[in-house]
């Protein structure tokens, strides 16, 4: 993860953070989109229980764009914004056909990119080949250090044992190549596994990894057999807590304090509070699905194709415009990291935890 990097993207938050202001009080619209997701495929490896994609016909019969159809979209980000970062997801990214053209186009056209990967496929070869291409950051889903645990959530037999050791091919292979960018950890936030969450933090630290936690959503029916629920709330608090003192004292935890202190309220299916308001996803997300549908938000309606319309088009288009209306006056307390607001101060914190693990 290269300063000069970092330094561009600080510049483009900080921006972004100056366009906000003018959308939200004067009404005019200079926003550009700062976080930006490819979910390249719905496929995926791993049978999650709180997952719907694996199981549902729906996602598997879309019709996913090709590799030459998305290096098309991102190229045309790249023309819209100028550099910029993507994480590359899915499904499970590495099942899609030629995937690793993908990274290899990203850094040859100086764009930052990032993987979120179960790691399960994740071989010598393929850990060689992304690491090759300098990732800006590698995301791994690891829900407990408990292999029993980690392995029924993820619906596969052996599946913590193989996730492990592609986060020690990562390691191995960011060593070898001199790379530096940071192994991330990403945990849901469950009642099963809950309570592990610190032990997963100190797991990860020794590893020479960060943490990322992801609280659970309401996506499938069996998440109710997962959700935290009122009996369990005074627990979670007490982890809660012990997440702050060990952020405090330096532990590799990405989420702020704000994001850990809301974890009892989300479970409790409260509204965002006043503080963390308007809503500001429609101002910065521009997330690809497989089939080139953008959305701003899971929770409303795409703005665009990126097969058939330019990234510029999409986002000024008269959908685009709506849906930011429509996101600013949303009062849904979102966590899920993917879509959690940071403020300018978060970003940078983030940013310099990212730097610090780069290359442990």
């Amino acid at each position: 993860m290269r300063l000069a990097n970092l330094g561009q993207l600080a510049r483009k938050h900080l921006i972004a953070s100056v366009t906000e202001e003018v959308y939200l009080h004067a009404g005019v619209d200079w926003t550009r989109p700062t976080a930006i997701h490819a979910m390249v495929t719905y496929r995926c490896n791993s049978r999650c229980r709180y997952c719907a994609f694996w199981s549902d016909a729906e996602y598997e019969s879309q019709d996913e764009m090709s590799i030459a159809q998305w290096k098309t979209a991102l190229a045309s980000l790249k023309e819209f914004i100028g550099g910029f970062f993507v994480e590359l997801t899915g499904g499970e990214p590495l099942m899609k056909k030629d995937f690793i053209e993908l990274p290899r186009f990203c850094h040859a056209s100086g764009i930052n990119w990032g993987i979120t990967t179960n790691g399960l496929s994740l071989n010598e070869q393929r850990a060689e080949q992304l690491v090759a291409s300098r990732p800006f950051n590698t995301n791994l889903s690891v829900e407990a250090t408990d292999p029993e645990i980690h392995d029924d959530l993820r619906g596969i037999s052996g599946a913590f044992v193989r996730t492990v050791r592609a986060i020690q091919l990562l390691r191995k292979e960011r060593e070898s190549q001199n790379a530096d960018f940071p192994i991330i950890v990403k945990p849901t936030v469950n009642v099963r596994s809950f309570q592990r969450l610190p032990d997963l933090v100190r797991w990860a630290k020794d590893l020479g990894a960060v943490v990322n936690l992801q609280p659970l959503e309401r996506w499938t029916d069996d998440t109710s057999s997962l959700w935290i629920n009122a009996d369990r709330e005074r627990d979670l608090q007490a982890v809660v807590a012990e997440l702050l003192a060990m952020k405090a004292n330096g532990a590799p935890i990405l989420n702020s304090e704000k994001v850990l202190n809301l974890l009892p309220a989300h479970f409790r299916g409260e509204t965002a509070p006043r503080d963390v308001l308007p809503c500001r996803i429609g101002m910065r997300n521009f997330f690809i699905r497989p089939n080139g549908d953008v959305t701003l938000c899971f929770n409303f309606k795409p703005i665009g194709n990126m097969k058939t319309r330019t990234a510029r088009d999409v986002w000024y288009g008269a959908d685009a415009k709506q849906r930011r209306r429509e996101t600013v006056a949303c009062e849904r307390l979102c966590l899920y990291t993917c879509l959690s607001g940071k403020t300018l101060r978060d970003k940078a914190r983030m940013a310099f935890q990212l730097f610090r693990n780069r290359g442990r």
